[in-house]
């Protein structure tokens, strides 16, 4: 039954951003359409499992929700006049449930669409990602809000917010052309990145920050999937999802048995996961020839580069440095600056790293970051400073907010100390 269920919830993230579509093509009304298609999601979850899969999911799927949607405006009379126009507009036959492959262009994937328009500029960054994970990955509201460590009642009001927010924008379901095309694009990667990041850092400690079904990076991989699938000739979309496969490639060997958190040079590579590592490996060696190179093919390359590597003493830290060189020239971004400080210490010795950290602590981003803390630690340690690093990684345990990197910190600085 476990098997069955999981197959289940699979098939529901699939369906969900394209049901959602096909409702929002057809009545217009983005947050009403979200919540029916919502409570459809729930009904097969708990249905599905025990009756089995309809033939023509997806059918049923907008079947149930186009009932939900039609039984939100009957229930509520403050928005009779909005029932009566969708009425008019819609034969009653078809409101009340026609199965999708009984519709005109019911083969139409809005899933594309749907992303743009969760990913509106007019929104917040944590409003898109959180749009974006219930709307397109067809996550329940307590699920995003415990991915967020966020009381359900927060997530709840951000997402209404954000619903309303591209309601009152009268974005249309529809991919951007040309220039805004771009733009947009960049925005929706960006977001899809987020949400990544988020669950590579925030599910490493074992202490339930993550999706249990699925978890956050796992969604991230599986929305970026879906984009290049939908968008195949974007070099920087298979740049994003190279990056992703060959980070989380290292996820289960991040941490140890009792969720410690183990540096890349000490972690166990036989735990890496070598399927997705070749994955990763042969898209971005594909793409970048191409010669259309943007951050997230360079970071997937560097990702690459240390995947490929043995232990540390074998990594090709020369071309590394080379890669984040290249990277720097895209614009300012001081995390990318503290990598290849570090990238720099590893070809030139850690004083040279230190050097480059100093400079980094007049930018108001990253002078007292956890992260550039960290690493000055740790070059200090390589100097054999231990008096100096001990105290940085002091410093950067009190202003981690992970509990297991301030615990991980926090015993660096306390292996130092000991007589």
């Amino acid at each position: 039954m476990t098997a069955v269920r999981h197959a289940a919830e699979d098939l529901l993230r699939e369906l969900a951003p394209q049901v959602l579509g096909t409702l929002v093509r057809r009545y217009g009304v983005f947050d009403a359409c979200e919540d029916a298609v919502q409570e459809a999601l729930l009904a097969a979850a708990v249905q599905w499992p025990e009756a089995g899969v309809p033939d023509n999911p997806r059918g049923w799927l907008v079947t149930v929700a186009s009932r939900r949607l039609v039984d939100q405006i009957r229930s509520d009379s403050a928005r009779r006049s909005r029932e009566d126009t969708l009425a008019l507009a819609t034969p009653q036959a078809e409101l009340l449930g026609h199965a999708a492959d009984t519709v005109p262009d019911a083969d139409r994937d809005d899933s594309l669409a749907l992303l743009f328009l969760c990913c509106h500029p007019a929104l917040s960054p944590a409003s898109r990602i959180a749009l974006t994970l219930r709307a397109v990955g067809g996550l329940t509201t307590a699920q995003t809000a415990a991915a967020f460590l966020v009381p359900e009642s927060t997530m709840a009001q951000r997402v209404s917010r954000a619903k309303q927010t591209v309601k009152a924008s009268g974005t249309p379901l529809a991919v951007p052309e040309g220039t805004d095309l771009t733009e947009r694009l960049a925005e929706v990667r960006h977001v899809l990145y987020l949400i990544f990041n988020e669950g590579y850092t925030s599910t490493g400690g074992g202490d339930g920050t993550g999706l249990t079904a699925p978890e956050l990076t796992a969604e991230a991989i599986r929305l970026t999937r879906m984009l290049h699938r939908l968008l195949p000739d974007d070099t920087e979309t298979a740049g994003l999802l190279a990056l992703m496969l060959l980070t989380d490639a290292r996820r289960t060997a991040r941490t140890g048995p009792s969720g410690e958190v183990v540096p890349l040079a000490e972690q166990d590579r036989a735990r890496w996961d070598r399927g997705a590592i070749a994955e990763g490996t042969d898209l971005i060696s594909r793409i970048l020839p191409l010669g259309r190179v943007g951050p997230y093919q360079l970071q997937a390359a560097i990702a690459a580069v240390h995947d490929e590597a043995q232990d540390t003493e074998a990594t090709d830290w020369p071309q590394i440095l080379a890669l984040y060189d290249i990277l720097e020239q895209f614009g300012p971004n001081p995390m990318v600056s503290l990598n290849r400080a570090v990238a720099v210490a590893m070809v030139h010795g850690p004083a040279a790293g230190l050097d480059l950290i100093a400079s980094l602590e007049t930018d108001n981003r990253m002078a007292r970051h956890h992260r550039l803390l960290a690493t000055r630690a740790h070059l200090l340690e390589l100097l054999g400073e231990h008096d100096a690093a001990s105290a940085s990684y002091r410093e950067a345990a009190r202003r981690t907010t992970s509990a297991p990197e301030r615990r991980h910190l926090s015993a660096r600085a306390q292996r130092l100390e000991a007589p």
